[in-house]
């Protein structure tokens, strides 16, 4: 009779612990699980590190990206170099509306072609702007010497600026990032910025700004009025439908896409490599009590969506990013590159995104950002002219 009753004993035990099993698997069935759709070819993931300079690698990325998909070979090109000129013509402006721009490390769309187009570019091995002792970027002191620098100019000290402010800022950019080679050889060949620039057979008026915002009217030109748009670009303004369209008729064919985004959101769940917009959930008022003061619920929800499941998702509407934006709730905080589209476990579409943070997560560097987070998110992207269809063109009479 024992021995049954221990037989009977181990079996339970033995049901529940294949129960606890079964239970568990089915915890980790209801992560996301991504199957890539189509990736484009893309050139590896780089590190920003410590440098507010999204703008230079995504716009960099694309461009790397674009000479890929003419069937070029790989080339690794400098984002310091970008870098340091947006640095100098920022400073310009900066001083010549005395002060009343945005001034920072931070930076838009629209620069690295600007660059591009006006003082050329260098492969990295020639300028890699680590000129200050670090083997990676960190602009923190930079940053701050350069500001305090530009700050000191517009209050005029002397009642009337100097012929040597401008000579002085480029002897800090040259200390902290180095000086800018007149000709180099890369090889085999000698070149200058605007030759190396030429040969790669990239035209910067081929390739435009996007956006979707209600309070200018559709189909036509603006400012965009985020602070990083230092160089007062005109994006285009499309509706919602017709932004989508765009971005899905890009990947489609083979053109990457710079897209600018506001990362801040609960649902941007960086480590674990997604990005979603989880309907709201009711929150009850925790305050005061004893599990609020052991458990930081802010900080252990954002990023994050409760319990890693496959969250519900808002249907996001052209009023809601509006709303966001004008709230600002939509910022322009990041700069990325979309190289391809995917589909999780229930067919639920993701853009496929390339960061500038490192390979030190899941999906080594990348991350999949969904079709509700793209369309509520995103504040502008830039893509080559010819990922636009025809219609559309028209509309925007882009020739």
């Amino acid at each position: 009779m024992l021995k049954k009753s221990l037989f009977v004993t181990l079996l339970s035990f033995c049901s529940v612990c294949i129960l606890a099993q079964e239970t568990d698997t089915a915890k980790v069935k209801k992560g996301y699980e991504f199957t890539d759709i189509k990736v484009l070819k893309t050139t590896p993931v780089k590190d920003q590190d410590r440098s507010g300079t999204c703008w230079s690698f995504s716009g960099i990325g694309l461009i790397e990206n674009e000479l890929l998909r003419m069937g070029k070979p790989e080339i690794d090109l400098s984002e310091m170099f970008v870098v340091r000129y947006c640095y100098l013509d920022k400073a310009i402006k900066y001083v010549r509306m005395h002060g009343e721009t945005n001034f920072s490390g931070g930076g838009g769309v629209s620069d690295v072609f600007y660059v591009m187009k006006k003082y050329g570019m260098v492969p990295e091995e020639v300028y890699n702007g680590l000129h200050y002792g670090t083997d990676s970027h960190k602009h923190g002191e930079l940053d701050a010497v350069v500001k305090s620098y530009i700050e000191t100019v517009v209050t005029n000290p002397n009642k009337k600026l100097t012929t040597a402010w401008i000579e002085g800022l480029n002897g800090i950019l040259d200390a902290y990032l180095g000086k800018v080679p007149e000709k180099f050889v890369y090889k085999g060949k000698e070149y200058t910025p605007k030759t190396f620039a030429a040969s790669l057979d990239i035209d910067p008026n081929d390739y435009v700004a996007i956006t979707s915002f209600t309070h200018h009217p559709f189909n036509q030109p603006f400012v965009l009025e985020v602070p990083d748009n230092w160089l007062w670009g005109s994006f285009y303004n499309l509706p919602l439908d017709d932004m989508k369209t765009v971005l899905y008729n890009a990947i489609e064919n083979d053109y990457s896409i710079l897209w600018a985004a506001d990362v801040s959101e609960k649902g941007f769940a960086w480590k674990k490599g997604y990005a979603i917009v989880p309907k709201d959930r009711p929150v009850k008022d925790k305050s005061g009590t004893e599990e609020a003061k052991w458990v930081k619920e802010a900080e252990k929800e954002k990023n994050e969506t409760e319990g890693n499941e496959l969250a519900e998702e808002k249907n996001i509407t052209q009023e809601m990013r509006q709303e966001a934006f004008d709230n600002y709730e939509t910022t322009d905080d990041h700069g990325m590159v979309i190289v391809g589209v995917a589909k999780d476990q229930n067919d639920r579409k993701y853009f496929k995104v390339k960061n500038s943070w490192n390979t030190d997560q899941i999906y080594e560097g990348y991350f999949y950002a969904s079709e509700p987070y793209v369309l509520y998110k995103t504040t502008s992207f830039l893509v080559n002219k010819n990922a636009i269809p025809k219609s559309i063109k028209n509309n925007l009479n882009i020739k």
